[in-house]
């Protein structure tokens, strides 16, 4: 499987590489092609072992790997790379080591360069991309404060991989800063200059701005050699005097003008289509240097055509309907493209520095200025380059949730982890090695996670070696601990209210637990586990959430809707397994049982069938819903929010079925479903279940036993062993070990 995976990865990045119109696309596709072909490369030799936490032969499980889609590690390191032209700079000719990157890395242990690290330390005037980037800083800062045997030990374990990986932070202007934002003012600034004028636009505008004018000259040469009424066309048929019958005197040398603006115009730009209107006048044109002695009377038939087809089209050189026609276009190519004023937006975003955020968007909006693109004067910044703008702005999560920059609980993800490393890092008093513990918990969180197999865990933060050296020298302060509280609450309430449809995604998931842990909480937080790499069993957290959404949701419409055991039996159920885990057996059984509603085929995929049993496992364990609900006591919270949640999630599930039936839109309506009446069993449902019906109205018949499932059951039936009600309703799964009810081609 994990090579026929990556081998059709290898093939879209292959088709990509060469066919895309965009040099940009192609490029990163050639990357991409590199990267899988590494996958490939590494798997046939045994250099790599998919579904490990160490997939890259004689590497410790902390160095950052680079990961593509799917999880796989190609065996390359993101902290090796080439000296760049500052750290060569550094770099003493006598120096010992085999390569430049461990000569550094050795200069750094000396004198001079301990130095330039505890100055960077105290200024924080640096930048961690990579996590292994700040492992020299702590080294520093453990010699700067007398811990010499931490700062040896943990110089030993770096010293096999300093000829490889960059240990050192990259040096910056200014202190990084502790706000969130989605991306750094060089990041967006980088990708607005990269804008180009698409080529239909720039056909469009080369046509309204050198083929227009031309062409309207071109008609005009011929018109005036019409004889009597200029052509024009009545049913398809042309009536009117006809072309080459008179030459005006200055006739001869206004075609040679012509001709020679249009030989300058297609030097630079590109030729006209060689059968339209244009070309044929223009090749006629070539032919007629002082009359029309070289032209056939077909030709001069044609030239009539062409004369009445644009007449008709556009009116007749120098009328009022051409005129204003031509007016408009002119309109049109005055406005500046999007590539103008995505370079103006650069250029305004270059006062602010790279690795920053703007602190408010006021001074990058406002109209263009003749000094800034003297064409585009007085044009105003459109909404969606202000949008990318806003990407970098610096604001509280909720600003940005509302202004859109957050538009879905993995890019909630992505900033959160700037919140939790200053809360994380707050339990250190000194200020240097916070910051430090800061960056390194933020470049940690972008690391990519692996895909692995037999109940493995991805490497945990406190699994890098520079990081456990300062673990001793942490403060477990009340503050900080009811400042994480706070922070997840909040997160929380965030991530319900703007994505109601959506389950929480793994790096929210991970991210809630640092803070969970930090605040305090022992949660057990569970993760969607692809149905493709399920081993068929879980860990013990699942049983123990699903124990949690039992109690909490006793006796209300999600527990009678799905059917969740009143108590799990005590935990001596659990086994221990040869993985090393602790699972407990008996929640994999019973998700197992449960699953056989949606088996509809005898022999289904084992992806599909897996999938059954992990839907269940979401079911019982709310996915983390009713463990934050119940830990963080937002009951009370829920119970006002819960009608406007519900009602956005089915209005989202009803929506997605409005579009073309599939597999994964089923999945994910169900969820959303599930989502809604999870939200609905904390307050009373008649409303929205009034809204759900009225709002079903318009779905095909296919939906109408899910509607009438939910109904039901609100109404107090129980669905019976099938998911059926008396009344003809189902209980809606995403899930199906073959047909899908809800799918238009299947029954």
């Amino acid at each position: 499987m994990s090579e026929g995976y990556a081998t059709g990865r290898l093939r879209h990045a292959l088709e990509r590489a060469l066919v895309a119109d965009d040099p940009a696309v192609r490029r990163r596709a050639a990357v991409r092609v590199d990267a899988w072909r590494n996958v490939l490369d590494g798997m046939a030799s045994g250099r790599l072992a998919v579904g490990s936490r160490t997939p890259v032969a004689d590497t410790p499980v902390w160095v950052t790997l680079e990961v593509v889609t799917g999880g796989f590690a190609t065996g390359r390191y993101l902290a090796e790379a080439p000296l760049r032209d500052d750290e060569l700079a550094r770099l003493p000719a006598d120096a010992p080591g085999e390569t430049d990157r461990e000569r550094l890395n050795l200069w750094y242990l000396g004198d001079e360069g301990l130095a330039e690290l505890g100055q960077a330390l105290r200024t924080g005037c640096y930048r961690v991309d990579v996590p292994e980037e700040s492992a020299m800083l702590v080294v520093a800062w453990l010699l700067e404060h007398g811990h010499f045997a931490a700062a040896l030990d943990l110089v030993a374990e770096l010293r096999p991989l300093m000829h490889r990986l960059r240990f050192t932070p990259t040096v910056s202007a200014a202190p990084s800063g502790a706000v969130v934002r989605r991306n750094a003012v060089g990041e967006i600034r980088a990708q607005l200059r990269q804008a180009k004028v698409r080529p239909q636009i720039a056909a469009m505008r080369e046509t309204l701005e050198v083929w227009n004018p031309l062409y309207d000259r071109l008609v005009a040469l011929w018109c005036d050699t019409v004889d009597g009424d200029l052509p024009y066309l009545i049913d398809g048929t042309v009536s009117g005097g006809w072309p080459c019958r008179i030459w005006p005197d200055d006739w001869a040398e206004r075609r040679r003008l012509w001709m020679d603006d249009f030989k300058s115009a297609a030097e630079l730009n590109r030729a006209r289509h060689p059968r339209s209107n244009f070309a044929r006048l223009q090749a006629l044109l070539e032919d007629c240097p002082d009359g029309s002695s070289a032209l056939t009377g077909r030709d001069v038939g044609w030239i009539r055509r062409a004369l009445a087809n644009t007449i008709n089209a556009h009116g007749a050189p120098g009328s009022e309907a051409r005129a204003t026609l031509r007016a408009m276009q002119g309109e049109v190519v005055a406005q500046p493209t999007y590539a103008t004023l995505a370079h103006v937006l650069s250029t305004r975003l270059d006062v602010f520095p790279r690795e920053g955020g703007l602190p408010e968007l006021g001074p990058v909006a406002g109209p263009v200025d003749c000094t800034e693109a003297p064409a585009a004067a007085g044009a105003e910044m459109p909404a969606h380059l202000m949008a990318k703008a806003a990407r970098a702005l610096e604001a509280p999560i909720g600003e940005l949730v509302e202004r859109g920059v957050i538009g879905s609980g993995e890019v909630l993800a992505e900033v959160l982890p700037q919140v939790t490393s200053q809360l994380l890092a707050a339990r250190f008093a000194d200020q240097a090695l916070a910051s430090a513990y800061a960056q390194t918990y933020a470049a940690f969180r972008r690391r990519r996670s692996l895909l692995l197999l037999n109940l493995e865990h991805q490497v945990r933060f406190e699994e890098l070696p520079w990081i456990a050296a300062v673990a001793l020298y942490r403060d477990q302060s009340e503050q900080a601990t009811r400042a994480a509280n706070q922070t997840l609450r909040e997160t929380t309430t965030v991530a319900l209210g703007a994505f109601p449809q959506t389950i929480l995604p793994n790096p929210l998931v991970r991210e809630f637990g640092a803070l969970a842990a930090q605040a305090g909480h022992r949660l057990p937080f569970v993760e969607e586990v692809a149905a493709d790499i399920f081993m068929g069993t879980f860990t013990a957290k699942w049983r123990e959430a699903a124990a949690i959404a039992g109690r909490v949701l006793s006796g209300t419409l999600y527990a009678r809707y799905y059917d969740l055991p009143a108590a799990w039996p005590a935990a001596e159920h659990r086994s221990l397994l040869h993985w090393r885990k602790v699972t407990a057996d008996d929640f994999a059984e019973a998700c197992g049982r449960r699953a056989a509603e949606a088996r509809t085929s005898e022999n289904p995929p084992y992806v599909a069938e897996n999938g059954t049993v992990l839907e269940q496992s979401q079911i019982l364990t709310t996915h983390n819903l009713a463990v934050l609900i119940d830990a963080l006591d937002l009951t009370d919270w829920l119970r006002e929010a819960a009608p406007d949640l519900a009602d956005r999630a089915f209005g989202w599930a009803i929506q997605r079925q409005t579009q073309t039936p599939s597999y994964q839109g089923v999945k994910n309506t169900a969820y959303a479903w599930r989502q809604g009446i999870f939200f609905l069993s904390y307050c009373d449902p008649t409303e929205v279940l009034t809204r759900v019906e009225e709002r079903a109205r318009v779905l095909s018949p296919r939906f109408k036993p899910a509607v009438r499932g939910l109904l039901d059951v609100a109404a107090g039936e129980r669905f019976d062993s099938r998911g059926h009600t008396s009344n003809g309703g189902r209980r809606l799964l995403g899930w199906s070990a073959g047909p899908h009810w809800c799918l238009p081609s299947l029954t």
